[in-house]
């Protein structure tokens, strides 16, 4: 991700579009939370799922909306830049605050794991 990308979530926020819980775009990049797994919006496997996916992407977009957005390329984790898909890879933070952090203590998504796994108690 290049340095600027920072800059232009602070100066630019009408080109960020949130797709997920976990993924946006900003000025062509795809961009995913490192650190969270958010139910998915457009595969929910059941309708809880679907709910939370959904309750995910509006607190993701209210959260991208503040003025004191930071970028911290690269999963701490794994020191990774894209992921399998290609996204740019991320920590991002609000005032200071890490997103997905507040995001995991909200209920709305859990901490990355290495893997995705089902957010359908059967499944």
């Amino acid at each position: 991700m290049p340095a600027t990308t920072a800059t232009l979530l602070l100066s630019l926020t009408a080109l960020i579009a949130v797709i997920d819980g976990d993924t946006f775009d900003i000025n062509g990049e795809r961009v995913r939370i490192a650190n969270i797994d958010a139910p998915e919006l457009h595969r929910a496997k059941c309708d809880a799922e679907k709910r939370l996916a959904e309750l995910a992407r509006k607190r993701l977009e209210e959260l991208l909306a503040d003025d004191d957005i930071e970028v911290v390329p690269g999963d701490p984790g794994t020191g990774r830049k894209k992921d399998r898909n290609g996204r740019t890879l991320a920590v991002i933070k609000s005032g200071g605050a890490d997103i997905g952090e507040l995001m995991i203590a909200e209920g709305l998504v859990r901490p990355w794991e290495g893997k995705r796994r089902s957010w359908c108690e059967q499944d």
